[in-house]
């Protein structure tokens, strides 16, 4: 299947995962304890299980590495490592990023399914269930938002005001380096503080112009977002300025920086 036809079939998975997380959200969540003292919920491993499915369905011939089956790579569930997938295109999948915000029952969580293509994202869906509202890649290569009601509507980053930068941080993950980072940005008129990939969606509509994260991500957390702000014109880079890639070593994101036009 072209990339270009998978924007509704993506809708319908994104949505429906999310209907499956609000059905857990809405009682009570029992919480265990990954490898590396991370959460994770009935509700991540349940979407999680509807996700690949369709997506192998959707798409037979293309390999899946989502946050919760590369959590049991030694029991065999998935095989793959990020060089296997360099010249490919390959799904990743975070079926539920903001799992803390889940269990705080703040609402900032999402729904992530981005397809890469040769190290770079091509198509993304993002969708956050308590809001109704998904970000996602057009068939036509530009970025939409879509609220539970209304048409979706096409998204752009925008050029910074000269009042001065909005910049965007982690709710979850800040930092004193976060802080010395945005201290040197220049005139800051705005910081918002936000959970999941939230934060990528508010620069690919123009609402925050930067954000700095400076602290370990996983490519299944940030590949759906990078492919929207990508199709809204603006950009994520390392902090030295270098492409940000996928299908590296262990899947595992360097420090980086997001910024709008």
């Amino acid at each position: 299947m072209a990339h270009e036809h998978l924007t509704e079939p993506l809708l319908a998975i994104a949505r429906e995962a999310g209907r499956i997380i609000m059905e857990y959200y809405e009682g009570s969540v029992e919480v265990h304890l990954k490898a590396d003292a991370s959460p994770v919920t009935v509700a991540d491993l349940a979407a999680n299980d509807y996700i690949v499915r369709e997506l192998k369905v959707l798409t037979p011939n293309l390999p899946i590495v989502s946050e919760e089956d590369h959590e049991h790579h030694d029991a065999g569930i998935t095989n793959w490592h990020g060089e296997d997938l360099k010249e490919t295109a390959f799904w990743l999948v975070d079926p539920l990023d903001g799992t803390k915000s889940f269990i705080r029952h703040t609402g900032e969580f999402t729904v992530n399914i981005g397809l890469v293509s040769k190290g770079k994202p091509m198509v993304g869906v993002v969708y956050a269930p308590v809001e109704g509202v998904c970000y996602y890649t057009g068939d036509n290569g530009k970025a939409y938002k879509k609220g539970k009601t209304g048409k979706a509507k096409i998204i752009e980053a925008r050029t910074p005001g000269k009042d001065g930068l909005v910049v965007v941080t982690s709710q979850s993950h800040n930092s004193p380096k976060t802080d010395a980072y945005v201290a040197k940005l220049g005139k800051v008129k705005e910081r918002i503080s936000s959970s999941s990939s939230i934060k990528l969606c508010l620069i690919a509509e123009g609402k925050a112009d930067v954000y700095p994260r400076l602290g370990t991500t996983m490519e299944w957390d940030t590949a759906a977002a990078h492919a929207v702000l990508n199709a809204a014109g603006g950009s994520l880079i390392g902090l030295d300025g270098a492409p940000f890639v996928y299908a590296k070593d262990g899947f595992k994101n360097p420090h980086f920086v997001a910024k709008g036009r």
